[in-house]
């Protein structure tokens, strides 16, 4: 199916299930609830999820199959940023063109960067990604502000030409962007007695381009290229003793994964019109190596499951005060109420970060293979629990002749 293996086919329906049922799955809580708060199928944090989603899809064709860690990613991810808004105000708020271009300026600028990185390998090689990050940032925070808009980032204005569209509707409000007339914004609202779910345009375009860069992803880790990047990751020199050069190889996978961060900066801004340099520090490219580390690095869904939990804690964890803690702990006496939250709140709120420190600690010392491994291992534990309970009333198979 879809020139897929069987298990990769089943794998890649239950991730296109999961993420058209997402604004149903996400909203467990009715909206009146205290547990309200845990909700997460809201269109904003649904299109981040997908957003990070491929971000760290294609982080993980770099560094799940070859084992290059580049800590610079976000550069080609604000590029892309960038060179989206310019089309927006320059050509039309349909998104297309925008994601086309944020695509193709990612993708050449992660050629210039991965010719000049890839002559190092190891740390040199993440220091030299790093390097160029830093100086992406400096330049688009300072130097290129009439390009970038420096501080207070790029925007759109009333005043953009904007040749295939108008600059402003007839309201005099800057227009929406939009996809063949569907603004981002657009959507229908369900009500289910006292849960309310939102079927978000945004949201659904931004899936579809996630499940197609997944699909694109499956298909790279099973070809004969991805057989040579996990080579590459094996051992460099015994391809180089074979009289195999894994430098293109390399390099085109640092291509690939930049263009799909440039692809992520192009629906940011179709989804939110906006670019700014932050998006090109160094902690963005440490959170997509969080993500991808966290749910488990060379595995096929394992950066969707890391980009969704750290966007979760950051977007609901986050919000959790001591007011509501001490409406949890309520029930308790006056003093062990105040113990309870003064020991639990440095874990959340602005604290939100520790947690998920000492999260990616346990899953490195525990889990090597993330969040995926934890999932085989759970597997793995009720299979034998099912099979040491069928066969203590089965008959005892018969001994094989030597």
């Amino acid at each position: 199916m879809f020139g897929l293996k069987q298990k990769d086919a089943t794998l890649f329906l239950v991730v296109v299930a999961i993420t058209a049922l997402a604004p149903f799955l996400l909203n467990p809580f009715p909206e009146n609830s205290e547990l309200a708060q845990f909700n997460a199928g809201y269109p904003d944090l649904m299109q981040r999820f997908m957003i990070f989603g491929i971000f760290a899809i294609g982080f993980n064709i770099l560094f799940g199959l070859t084992g290059y860690l580049s800590f610079g990613h976000a550069a080609f991810l604000g590029v892309g940023s960038y060179a989206g808004v310019w089309m927006l105000k320059l050509l039309s708020m349909n998104i297309i063109p925008a994601i086309i271009v944020s695509v193709v300026v990612a993708g050449v600028f992660s050629l210039i960067v991965g010719y000049i990185s890839l002559r190092r390998s190891g740390i040199y090689f993440s220091i030299l990604t790093l390097a160029f990050a830093q100086m992406s940032f400096a330049l688009a925070y300072s130097v290129l502000t009439p390009i970038t808009g420096g501080e207070t980032g790029l925007q759109l204005a009333l005043d953009d030409p904007r040749i295939f569209g108008v600059a402003q509707t007839a309201d005099g409000s800057i227009p929406l962007t939009n996809f063949f007339g569907l603004e981002m914004r657009d959507g229908i609202e369900i009500a289910a007695g006292p849960w309310l779910f939102t079927l978000n345009v945004g949201y659904y375009l931004s899936a579809i381009v996630m499940l197609a860069s997944f699909y694109v992803a499956i298909r790279i880790f099973r070809s004969p290229f991805g057989m040579m990047l996990k080579a590459v990751k094996s051992n460099q020199q015994r391809m180089n003793y074979t009289g195999i050069n894994p430098k293109p190889y390399t390099l085109a996978a640092f291509v690939i994964s930049g263009m799909y961060a440039g692809l992520a900066g192009g629906l940011m801004v179709a989804m939110d019109p906006l670019a700014g340099a932050e998006r090109m520090q160094w902690t963005a490219s440490g959170e997509v190596v969080l993500m991808t580390i966290l749910g488990g690095a060379g595995t096929l869904v394992g950066p969707l499951l890391g980009a969704g939990v750290i966007k979760y804690f950051e977007n609901i964890f986050s919000k959790i005060n001591d007011n509501i803690l001490y409406e949890w702990f309520s029930f308790m006496p006056g003093g062990l109420q105040d113990f309870f939250v003064t020991i639990i709140y440095p874990f959340i709120g602005k604290g939100w970060h520790l947690t998920l420190g000492i999260m990616f600690m346990l899953v490195v010392i525990f889990l090597p293979g993330g969040i995926v491994e934890g999932g085989k291992r759970l597997g793995r534990l009720f299979s034998r629990k099912k099979a040491e309970g069928g066969g203590s009333d089965a008959t005892p198979a018969a001994s094989p002749a030597e």
